[in-house]
């Protein structure tokens, strides 16, 4: 092999591992944003779920 054909070939494994980067740093970027909107749901889910006034008091008839 010469040296033109064995520069082009790293050229292109080094093509390959930046666009494999570039796709990895866009999938984590998307599932952050959706642990973001989970925990967003569930802190306010958590707010609504127990009411201050309600629970206090038990009324009991027989």
């Amino acid at each position: 092999m010469d040296i033109a054909a064995l520069s082009i070939l790293k050229n292109q494994a080094q093509l390959q591992q930046d666009a494999g980067v570039a796709v990895m740093k866009k999938a984590m970027g998307t599932a952050e944003q959706g642990s973001d909107l989970v925990n967003q749901m569930l802190d306010k889910a958590a707010e609504g779920a127990n009411p201050p006034h309600l629970g206090s008091y038990l009324d009991a008839r027989v």
